[in-house]
C-alpha cells in the first residue's frame, strides 16, 4: 500500500524520535525504577513506565509468613515510612480478627505514624530540591530526618526497618526518653521548617522549575485513583483520618491541606503544610496518651505477652507457647476484609483473607506509588527531560511499592 504525505511525515518524524532509558540507577531517580522515554530533541513525547522493575513478590511472601512476621516485610515496601507500612498491616489484620486496640496503642501509633509522614515527606521534598539544585535545602531536611530516625531508635531499637507493631499492640511501649526527644523535637523543628521555605519558596530556579509543570487536574487525579498529597495538591479534599477515622485521629484538631494548581510546586507545597499540621497531631497527643497496657490483655490469646508475663505468670507463658511454639493461638475467620490508612503518600491499604490459621490465605496490597506511577505519562507528555527529574520528585515514587 503506497504511503500517504501524512502518513509518511509521520513515518518520518518517528525516525527522529530517540529511546532513552531513564534509570534504573540515576541519581533522580532516589530508588531502583526504570523509565522509557520518547524523545524528540529534548521534549518527551512519550513515557513507559517498567511497574515490577525490582520483582519482590511482597504480596505473596505474605501467604507464607504469619501476622506477625510479615511486618519486616511490609518494612521494606515503602522504606521511608516503615511504619506507617506497619501501622496499616497491622490494622487490616486486626480488622479480620476483630480485635480492639487499647487506648494507649491507638496514640502511640498515631504518634508514629505521623512522625513517620514527617520523615517521608521530608526527604520526598528535600529530595525535590536536589534535583531542581536546591542542595542546601536537601542539607537541612534530611538532618531532622535523622533525628526521628533517633527517636525510633529509643521506641523500638532500630533506625530504619522498624517492625514495631504486633498483632493486638506493640513491639514495646512508649517511654519517658521517647517522649523527652519527640518533645525537644517538636520544639525545635518548626523553625527548621521556616528556614526551609524562606530558601526555596521565593527561589526564582526553583519555582521556574516546578511551577506549571506536570499538571494534574482534579477530574485527572479522581479518574486516575490518585490520593495523599498528589490528591490533594489537584483540589481532591479526601483524607482517610478524616473521612474514614482510625486510631486516635478522631480526637484531635487538625486541617487537611490541599491546593488547587495540581503542579509540582503544588504538591511540594501541599506536603510543607502537612507536616505543619502532623506537627499539631504528634504535639496533642504526646501530651494526652492515655494509660495502661500497651497490648491487648493476655488472655486473649492474640498480643504476644511481654517478657515478665512470660517469666512470672501461668497465663503469659501459655500464651508465649500458643503463639510462638505451638502456632495456635489466633481464631482466623473464613473472611475478607480490605483496611486502610492515610499513609505519606496516599492510601496504603490491604486485603487479607483469613483461612483460619494465623497465615492469610490471600495477602494484597494497595500502594500508593503504583498507582501514582501510572500518572507519570499524561503529567510529562510535552515537557522537556530536564522536567521529568521534577515531575518524578513531585510524585515521590518508591520503587518497592510498586512490586506485586
Amino acid at each position: 500500500m503506497p504511503l500517504t504525505l501524512a502518513s509518511k511525515a509521520a513515518a518520518d518524524s518517528q525516525d527522529y524520535l530517540w529511546t532513552l532509558n531513564f534509570g534504573p540507577q540515576h541519581p533522580a531517580t532516589h530508588t531502583t525504577l526504570r523509565l522509557i522515554l520518547k524523545l524528540d530533541g529534548e521534549r518527551v513525547v512519550d513515557a513507559i513506565p517498567d511497574i515490577g522493575y525490582l520483582h519482590s513478590g511482597f504480596e505473596k511472601i505474605g501467604e507464607h509468613l504469619d501476622f506477625n512476621q510479615y511486618v519486616t516485610v511490609t518494612d521494606r515496601m515503602n522504606y521511608i515510612s516503615p511504619m506507617a507500612n506497619n501501622v496499616a498491616w497491622h490494622q487490616a489484620v486486626e480488622t479480620l480478627l476483630g480485635i480492639e486496640l487499647t487506648p494507649r496503642c491507638k496514640y502511640v501509633r498515631t504518634i508514629v505514624s505521623e512522625l513517620a509522614r514527617i520523615s517521608d515527606h521530608l526527604l520526598s521534598t528535600g529530595a525535590m530540591g536536589l534535583d531542581v539544585g536546591a542542595f542546601t535545602f536537601f542539607l537541612y531536611a534530611f538532618y531532622q530526618r535523622e533525628r526521628i530516625y533517633d527517636i525510633f531508635e529509643s521506641l523500638c531499637g532500630a533506625r530504619f526497618t522498624n517492625s514495631y507493631t504486633r498483632v493486638g499492640g506493640a513491639m514495646h511501649d512508649i517511654t519517658p526518653l521517647v517522649v523527652e526527644k519527640i518533645r525537644d523535637f517538636l520544639r525545635t523543628f518548626p523553625e527548621t521548617l521556616d528556614d526551609m521555605e524562606r530558601l526555596v519558596n521565593r527561589n526564582r530556579i526553583f519555582v521556574d522549575r516546578m511551577k506549571g509543570v506536570g499538571v494534574l487536574s482534579r477530574e485527572e487525579a479522581i479518574a486516575g485513583s490518585a490520593s495523599g498529597p498528589v490528591a490533594r495538591a489537584s483540589g481532591v479534599t479526601r483524607d482517610l483520618r478524616k473521612d474514614e477515622p482510625y486510631l486516635a485521629y478522631s480526637d484531635f484538631d487538625f486541617q487537611v491541606c490541599c491546593a488547587r494548581a495540581g503542579d509540582c510546586f503544588a504538591r511540594y507545597y501541599v506536603r510543607m503544610a502537612e507536616m505543619r499540621e502532623s506537627l499539631r497531631i504528634v504535639s496533642q497527643a504526646i501530651e494526652n496518651i492515655p494509660a495502661g497496657p500497651i497490648n491487648v490483655a493476655v488472655g486473649e490469646r492474640t498480643a504476644l505477652p511481654t517478657k515478665p508475663q512470660v517469666y512470672q505468670t501461668i497465663e503469659g507463658t501459655i500464651t508465649h507457647f500458643e503463639l510462638v511454639m505451638a502456632n495456635r493461638g489466633f481464631e482466623v475467620p473464613h473472611e475478607e476484609v480490605y483496611a486502610a490508612i492515610e499513609s505519606p503518600n496516599g492510601e496504603l491499604g490491604f486485603y487479607v483473607v483469613g483461612a483460619g490459621n494465623d497465615v492469610a490465605y490471600r495477602a494484597r496490597c494497595r500502594p500508593p506509588s503504583f498507582i501514582h506511577f501510572s500518572l507519570f505519562p499524561r503529567l510529562i507528555r510535552g515537557h522537556t527531560l530536564s522536567d521529568v527529574v521534577a515531575v518524578l520528585g513531585s510524585l515521590n515514587i518508591i520503587a518497592a511499592e510498586l512490586d506485586r
